[in-house]
């Protein structure tokens, strides 16, 4: 086989990663399938803390959603700090049905009220991600 012949082997894009926190496990798990379904690989996490070890155990996500009030030590703004000190290029999604913007102003690249429509958060992911502009 010549070289002009040889095809390097396609290698198929990994799909970006989400880390979702959210302590309402209805909310996470409807938030879970719908980015699943638009073909994100998705983490799930109860809690900061939860979180925490997710981060400290695994290959950076591309793109952390994270609610605010949970139970535990760490609520979402600790988490969004810690993330935006140690891990600048993840993208942060903060909600919360509670915290209006003002917080999550310099934590955030997005901030999105509760009740928010499943289709404009996994939006607000493709755009976040670059998913949008390479559609699979």
């Amino acid at each position: 086989m010549a070289a002009a012949d040889f095809q390097p082997c396609a290698v198929p894009a990994s799909r970006p990663v989400v880390l979702i926190v959210e302590d309402e496990i209805l909310i996470r798990m409807l938030l879970a399938e719908a980015l699943r379904q638009a073909d994100y690989e998705v983490v799930e996490a109860a809690n900061g803390e939860e979180a925490l070890s997710v981060l400290h155990a695994s290959p950076d996500p591309d793109i952390l959603i994270t609610d605010v009030r949970m139970p535990g030590t760490v609520d979402g703004f600790e988490l969004a700090a810690y993330v935006r000190r140690s891990k600048p290029r993840l993208k942060v999604i903060i909600t919360s049905g509670h915290a209006g913007p003002d917080g999550a102003i310099h934590l955030a690249d997005a901030f999105l009220p509760k009740p928010y429509q499943l289709g404009a958060l996994v939006a607000r992911v493709g755009k976040l991600t670059g998913a949008d502009e390479h559609p699979r």
